[in-house]
């Protein structure tokens, strides 16, 4: 139903209800007050009307949030578009060599990560995923958990890999985890572990030096964090290291626009070091900003 048509169906339900307050006095004789009455119609008109108001009032803020962030996406898909294939190569090693050769990220046991797609022009993460899967190193080896898409309302997991060998391509390009293991076990999501990961990488497409995230519009990661936040805050774990990696392409100097779902990360990782942002971030890195 369109908001014009709601309104006037509101509107009319409330003339009903008035009429029908009348009849009913009149039919039983009841003593009938018009003044009184009048006046509990104006109480219900303006609360209806204040209502009514308030609704259009977040209705058009959410519309308009909407249109901005849509704007900065096309933008910023751009941007990266015109980002130079050899500099992009550059960042992605810069970038990946911060996080491995960083003391939080050493110091950490389990983690959560995304698996970078090309086609997207996401800062790569093969070079990180290899490291804390591999064995012969035990300051590098980690528990790891990687994403994999559900459906098409935004729901995500986050699941359990051992081995790059756990990993295969689906037919739109990306790289993602089966969803049982080599002896057909289901694989152990995130949601269901029973410690806290130390720490989760994040992509993006745009951010700010506060830490504010705007996505590719999918909602999956909001969804998630909001989902494993909620499971820390129940299980009185200790807070995860929220860390996205981005291109300096894509570091705006506005703030980013964002609503009340869109949870900020903690630092940032570019190719010019890492940028800790939230007094958390500062306390656990233990390095200046850059």
């Amino acid at each position: 139903m369109s908001e014009p048509l709601l309104h006037d169906c509101q509107d009319r339900s409330i003339g009903r209800w008035i009429e029908r307050r009348t009849r009913v006095r009149r039919v039983f004789g009841l003593k009938f007050d018009v003044k009184v009455e009048q006046r509990v119609s104006k109480v219900m008109v303006r609360a209806f009307l204040l209502q009514r108001g308030m609704a259009t009032v977040v209705a058009s803020g959410v519309e308009l949030l909407r249109q901005q962030k849509v704007a900065l996406r096309t933008v910023m898909k751009r941007n990266l578009r015109n980002f130079p294939l050899e500099l992009r190569q550059e960042e992605d090693i810069a970038i990946q060599n911060h996080v491995l050769s960083a003391d939080w990220f050493k110091q950490s046991n389990s983690l959560c990560a995304y698996l970078s797609c090309a086609s997207l022009r996401e800062v790569d993460t093969n070079q990180i995923v290899a490291s804390v899967l591999q064995k012969s190193d035990p300051e590098m080896a980690k528990e790891l958990y990687v994403p994999r898409v559900l459906d098409r309302e935004a729901n995500m997991a986050m699941l359990h890999v051992s081995s790059t060998a756990d990993l295969t391509t689906n037919s739109m390009g990306i790289v993602e985890p089966d969803f049982t293991d080599s002896d057909g076990k289901p694989r152990k999501s995130v949601l269901e572990a029973t410690e806290p990961v130390d720490l989760l990488l994040l992509p993006g497409l745009i951010f700010d030096r506060s830490g504010r995230r705007c996505g590719r519009g999918g909602g999956y990661y909001d969804v998630f964090l909001q989902k494993y936040l909620q499971l820390v805050k129940d299980k009185n774990w200790k807070q995860p290291l929220l860390v996205a990696i981005a291109y300096s392409v894509q570091v705006v100097e506005d703030p980013v626009p964002v609503g009340e779902t869109d949870i900020p990360v903690d630092a940032l990782v570019l190719s010019s070091g890492v940028l800790p942002i939230s007094p958390f971030a500062q306390k656990h890195m233990n390095i200046s900003q850059i």
